[in-house]
């Protein structure tokens, strides 16, 4: 019998990462682990040679997110993702970090039981087939200054690094204006735009129009539920609904930041 066997994650399991990605029908590429793993540290289970589960959290000052917590179809429902899942909780009460995350309708119910409550709520929304954008506001390049204070006050966390990262990953996508910013990257299924965090809701349509018009579909974006405008705005180009997440705090704690500020969520596995 193959023993199982739990170990830290690294840049060595970046094929296994990959695959379970894949089976999971997640969007993350190999620069998405890349950037995880660099600013994060993870847990992964092999049975002998194969990589069958892991999770990851990347901290953000005094909270950390639980990112990437999968298994292959064929290694579920054997306790391994709550095993893994503990072991990440265990390390961030340890550092006095409080863990955060996005959950789907399906993890919801076990982060609950594992000490998980509701914050509010975002959808992610498809597009198959792009169109043109609705107006020719223009922008222009991101002020850091700036867009990191802006994130800061919207996140409530400092993830300078990722922000910067991802201005490399689709540059015709990050766009700055006064009020506001958005940034996109590449994925393995799909572009995804996103963050956006802007101060009206104006701003944030306008940013939007840009984005869209500079990634060919497909494309993916995780819009909160608290700008109906902005749903409606998606709904009308042609996106669809795939699925709905819950930004869930370990503890009764609320979630950090301003939420009212974000319009498109990074993405689940980054905040």
């Amino acid at each position: 019998m193959t023993e199982n066997t739990e170990h830290p994650l690294g840049p060595e399991h970046l094929a296994g990462c990959l695959a379970l990605s894949q089976a999971a029908n997640w969007n993350q590429n190999e620069a998405d682990w890349r950037l995880m793993l660099a600013i994060g540290r993870g847990w992964g289970l092999s049975i002998g040679q194969t990589l069958v589960a892991s999770t990851l959290v990347l901290p953000y000052g005094s909270f950390a997110w639980i990112s990437m917590v999968l298994v292959l179809p064929e290694h579920r429902r054997k306790g391994h993702a709550s095993r893994l899942l503990r072991i990440a909780i265990d390390d961030l009460r340890g550092s006095k970090l409080t863990p955060i995350l996005d959950a789907t309708p399906a993890g919801r119910e076990v982060y609950r039981h594992e000490g998980f409550a509701d914050t509010w709520t975002f959808r992610r929304l498809a597009l198959a087939q792009s169109q043109p954008a609705l107006n020719g506001r223009a922008g222009r390049a991101i002020s850091w200054r700036n867009a990191l204070e802006l994130d800061r006050e919207a996140f409530g966390g400092d993830r300078e690094w990722i922000l910067r990262a991802l201005q490399q990953r689709l540059p015709q996508c990050a766009l700055g204006m006064r009020d506001g910013f958005v940034l996109g990257r590449e994925g393995r299924e799909a572009h995804q735009i996103g963050p956006l965090v802007a101060r009206d809701e104006s701003t944030a349509l306008a940013l939007l129009d840009h984005a869209l018009s500079a990634a060919p579909a497909p494309v993916y974006v995780d819009v909160v539920d608290h700008a109906p405008r902005l749903q409606e705005s998606l709904l009308a180009r042609g996106f669809v609904l795939q699925r709905a997440f819950t930004r869930m705090v370990y503890g009764a704690g609320p979630a950090p930041g301003k939420e009212k500020l974000v319009y498109l969520v990074a993405g689940p596995e980054l905040g």
